[in-house]
């Protein structure tokens, strides 16, 4: 668990918590709250800080999800929260879990997931001192707007959270953060995990040349320009664009199919590129984009994606790694990770739940999360060792 952020260094000695801090983790997401709780503990164990219950073995609040047969379900919460700050945490992807109705075997629903979330909300029954809901992966995030006669369901499922009294909403890589106009007087904060992608990607790559002559960053389409570009700010790079030209007299699947993806930007030829953006879903968008890259004779091919759903399965990534059209893919773990995904050699699983416990340890205070959102001198930091670990070893 280390890591150039020193939060043990941090002093919150004089610094009066909001009030005991409480974990609760909606089914699906025990794995990752167990890690978050795990650097919580082990921070606040040598802090000088007499408040009541601010050092325990665990802040993780017992909740369940019991249903009836007929498919309906209650949350229950089975620890008291009376006057905590209280943090739940949900994985609305997760489809590993399923439940029984009527005795055929359901698997659980991103809707699922959300009325669970609900439910472990109501189960405190307005108790808690003040409740932020974390979901990595924002809820009805790509049905943001509306074109015509359509419903605008992540506004929607915002405004509910905030009528059951959620004072905050943390998300990451949200497809359009301008969707937190729906609740305007509300916390709402999404950070895309830059830092940790790029610490992870010069972990299991040893040799990299990271400057504009040996290093591209590519937005896949239009959408992801602007965390291309901060990405490529953080290394220096230069930025490419595919545009994405659709068939707009036909929905396949809820979207209108892309017939081709025209690239905008300097030449990748001989250089390594990394394509960013918020997730990847079937794959067939990110590995046409690798294709085009390839054809572009671009040297080795990185995916970074805050958010993998493999919607196909990994058979469509094994066949572009075994294509030599893409090298590595690095995903978070904020959402569900599945047995075929972690088995990949080409996977890298980028790790947050050191800073989802920076996040919640740095709010239970009531302090600025700033520097959390802005990580450029740890990105810079990072280089700087990754940098100078290769000199050395030039020189030897």
């Amino acid at each position: 668990m280390s890591d150039s952020v020193k939060t043990e260094k941090v002093d919150y000695s004089a610094s009066i918590p909001m009030g005991p801090l409480g974990i609760a983790a909606v089914p699906g997401c025990e794995a990752l709250v167990e890690r978050v709780d795990a650097y919580l503990a082990m921070w606040r164990k040598d802090r000088d800080n007499e408040f009541a219950g601010y050092k325990k073995d665990s802040y993780v609040i017992d909740v369940d999800l019991p249903r009836f047969g007929s498919g309906e379900a209650k949350g229950v919460v089975n620890t008291s929260v009376r006057g905590d700050d209280l943090y739940i945490v949900a994985d609305v992807t997760n489809y590993s879990l399923t439940y029984k109705m009527y005795g055929i075997e359901n698997c659980m629903s991103p809707d699922d997931h959300f009325q669970n979330l609900k439910r472990v909300i109501a189960g405190c029954m307005g108790k808690a001192k003040r409740i932020t809901v974390i979901l990595p992966f924002l809820y009805e995030s790509r049905q943001h707007k509306r074109s015509a006669r359509e419903s605008l369901d992540c506004a929607v499922a915002l405004q509910e959270l905030v009528a059951m009294g959620v004072s905050s909403i943390i998300t990451f890589d949200a497809h359009d953060p301008r969707v937190q106009n729906a609740i305007p007087m509300t916390g709402f904060e999404t950070t895309v995990p830059t830092y940790q992608f790029i610490k992870a990607l010069l972990r299991v790559e040893k040799n990299l040349q990271i400057d504009a002559s040996h290093m591209m960053v590519i937005s896949p389409d239009e959408g992801a320009v602007g965390r291309a570009i901060y990405f490529a700010n953080m290394l220096g790079l230069d930025v490419g664009m595919f545009y994405k030209r659709r068939d707009y007299t036909k929905i396949v699947d809820g979207k209108n199919p892309i017939v081709a993806h025209e690239f905008l930007g300097t030449s990748v030829e001989g250089k390594d590129v990394i394509i960013v953006d918020d997730m990847i879903a079937s794959g067939d968008s990110v590995i046409d984009v690798a294709k085009q890259l390839k054809a572009r004779k671009a040297r080795k091919v990185f995916v970074c994606a805050s958010f993998g759903l493999f919607t196909k399965g990994m058979g469509v990534f094994d066949k572009a790694v075994e294509e030599g059209l893409i090298d590595r893919i690095l995903t978070t773990n904020a959402i569900y990770q599945s047995p075929e995904t972690l088995s990949r050699s080409y996977y890298v699983s980028v790790d947050l739940s050191k800073y989802i416990a920076l996040l919640i340890d740095t709010m239970n205070h009531d302090t600025t999360i700033e520097p959390l959102l802005s990580p450029t001198d740890r990105i810079q930091r990072r280089l700087a060792e990754y940098k100078e670990r290769q000199r050395r070893e030039r020189e030897e």
